[in-house]
């Protein structure tokens, strides 16, 4: 029996469309425009710019949205960070560094392209297939308005995309067994995770935190024994098992888009996301094991 290409075909897209959204969060102009609005410390930006959809949520609510947060590093920022700028003002200054960002990352040639124009409307067909329930991130941003400039609104659909994937790739990993520090090693031992340096910095978790969850890993028999973060066969199973679950819980929007408008977004979404990382996107050592 032949295996179903599509689900592999929409996570090739996924993994295109992922970075573009991400730009914003390594960028400089975010850092500028949250600033301007009071909020200089780099996690409470993160923390508020991506939870602001939901709004003035509380610290709760933010680690279990984002999973792989350590609550302690959450909980020192939300919900104070509201104190200092309101949702609104969040989403606008969100709004401000996107464009700033990808106007510099991509060129005002291929923001008024035909090919910009393409990809969001492809991507923004796809959303039309998205379910909110059990999907917060993704709900949270669904309700937000579709921007009219063609290169804002690819932004907003990847965006959508990414959160409706990363909600069903939570459950995949809970229904595995991972805990947030587990996910987060097991996901690097496969050599596309982000490196340790920054997910310890980001995250808020100790070495001692990351080291203890690699030994975790290793009792269950997913890390060899070494001291490197190397995956056993049962790790590299279980890996392919949580891409592969997240896969099916993801599948409805390209399913919706079809086979031609999945390459075709695939297409156009690698051409953009291949200008923007040879614009320096993303920090050059962000992908690896090393410490």
């Amino acid at each position: 029996m032949t295996p179903d290409p599509r689900p592999r075909a929409a996570r090739r897209c996924h993994n295109v469309l992922n970075p573009f959204h991400s730009t914003h969060y390594f960028s400089p102009d975010l850092g500028r425009e949250m600033a301007a609005i009071g909020v200089t410390d780099r996690s409470a930006a993160y923390f508020a710019v991506r939870s602001a959809p939901m709004g003035a949520v509380g610290a709760g609510v933010v680690t279990a949205a984002f999973y792989n947060f350590k609550h302690d590093l959450v909980a020192r920022h939300v919900p104070e960070v509201w104190q200092v700028a309101s949702p609104d003002e969040v989403l606008a200054a969100r709004a401000r560094a996107v464009d700033a960002t990808l106007r510099r990352l991509l060129g005002e040639e291929a923001l008024a392209s035909k090919e910009m124009a393409e990809a969001a409307a492809l991507a923004l067909r796809a959303t039309d297939a998205c379910t909110r329930h059990a999907r917060p991130l993704y709900a949270a941003h669904a309700d937000l308005p579709v921007p009219e400039a063609a290169h804002l609104a690819y932004w907003h659909a990847a965006t959508l995309l990414r959160e409706h994937r990363g909600d069903g790739h939570l459950a995949a990993l809970l229904d595995a067994g991972l805990d947030p520090v587990e996910a987060l090693v097991s996901h690097v031992a496969t050599g596309k995770g982000m490196a340790p340096k920054f997910l310890l910095t980001s995250r808020g978790w100790t070495q001692d935190e990351y080291d203890a969850a690699a030994e975790r890993l290793r009792t269950r028999g997913l890390l060899t024994a070494d001291v490197e973060l190397t995956l056993t066969e049962e790790g590299v199973r279980l890996r392919a098992a949580v891409e592969e679950r997240t896969d099916v819980l993801d599948r409805a929007p390209y399913d919706h888009l079809g086979d031609t408008g999945v390459a075709r977004l695939t297409e156009l979404a690698t051409g953009f996301i291949g200008t923007a990382l040879g614009n320096g996107a993303f920090p050059t050592d962000l992908i690896g094991k090393a410490a």
